[in-house]
């Protein structure tokens, strides 16, 4: 059985935050079937088991965690052409970004958009990864996974997953399903319309207008490397977990009482009369800066270059890390009324 049990480690070391404490059995594997057995054993001995893709999106305690890791890593990307699309099968162990490089090159370029998000592919529908217009409820077709309360591998199709703004049932239905592989269809086009005003911008067209995949992938890797969203690991700047909170969803009504230059967006077909709202713009508006940090000697802060994003500098705690985010939560709420909600999953610590 193809498994490699790491020995003692801790979440600092495979988080992209960088912090968290010990565990004691993590266990890294590229089947499927093996991944399932042995988070079946831990079931039948009530060991907490959890299974972790990338670590790009985890908050996870500083005390030990008192359970088993389990981390699949199975490679795999397949392209069938169907009609005027490709059907794209990936192992839920790839990473995002290269399958987003091998559909660009191979002149699709509907995933475009998506460049430069960390993590792996099995990840994506969890959050229904979004970025600059897109999302992977657009392209997503199915999801193969391990289902842990009736212990038999299912297939869900795109209706099953109830994919919406960063959620889905995976999100909803914590500690249920091991994804192991992903079906997207995409078209057969190898140029997309540009739905993002700032992307468009950085390309230099006009909202609407279509550009070739590959342009579009240098501008997003550009524009996300500007906010430190592409990850370094020389660059304390990216050790984060991306954007930690969402944008807002309000009604039309509600948003009308914060000041006109509030960004607003629409919400999505679901919530037609509901709009999203910066959360950017609402922490910099209550006082949250580039850079900002709770006191002066915490490595917690925020990034320099995008104040939706919580940072370690080097060696701070998660306990740190939460009390920023925390203050950056109770700012907007004492001067909007609005109570932001955190993106990531915190795993041994609480919110």
């Amino acid at each position: 059985m193809p498994v490699t049990d790491l020995a003692p480690t801790d979440f600092a070391e495979h988080t992209s935050i960088r912090s968290g404490g010990a565990v004691s059995q993590w266990i890294r594997t590229d089947d499927p079937i093996a991944a399932a057995e042995l988070i079946s054993e831990c079931a039948d001995v009530s060991i907490p088991c959890l299974v972790v893709g990338g670590g790009t999106n985890l908050i996870c305690g500083d005390d030990a965690f008192d359970g088993s890791v389990v981390q699949l890593s199975n490679r795999g990307i397949d392209f069938e052409r169907v009609g005027d699309s490709f059907l794209v099968d990936v192992a839920a162990g790839e990473s995002w970004d290269d399958l987003v490089a091998a559909t660009v090159e191979a002149g699709l370029a509907a995933l475009a958009p998506l460049s430069g998000i960390p993590g792996l592919v099995g990840a994506t529908p969890v959050q229904n990864v979004g970025a600059y217009g897109t999302d992977i409820a657009k392209v997503l077709q199915s999801v193969d996974a391990w289902d842990r309360a009736s212990r038999s591998f299912i297939t869900l199709d795109t209706g099953e997953c109830e994919l919406s703004y960063r959620s889905s049932v995976f999100k909803n239905e914590q500690d249920r399903y091991l994804i192991t592989s992903v079906r997207f269809s995409l078209p057969n086009n190898s140029s997309d319309a540009i739905r993002y005003e700032q992307l468009a911008n950085s390309l230099g067209i006009a909202v609407g207008d279509a550009a070739p995949g590959a342009h579009i992938r240098e501008h997003v890797l550009d524009l996300r490397r500007a906010k430190a969203m592409v990850l370094d690991s020389a660059d304390h700047d990216t050790w984060s977990v991306g954007s930690f909170f969402l944008n807002p969803i309000m009604s039309a009504v509600a948003a009308q009482a914060l000041p006109v230059d509030c960004p607003r967006y629409p919400a999505g077909e679901q919530v037609k009369e509901q709009v999203k709202v910066s959360a950017a713009w609402l922490l910099e508006a209550a006082g949250v800066s580039k850079g900002w940090r709770c006191t002066p000697e915490s490595a917690a802060r925020v990034s320099s270059r995008h104040v939706l994003a919580v940072t370690n500098s080097g060696g701070a705690s998660t306990a740190a890390i939460i009390e920023l985010a925390h203050e950056m939560r109770d700012r907007v709420s004492a001067a909007f009324g609005i109570e932001l909600i955190p993106e990531p999953r915190f795993v041994n610590c609480s919110w």
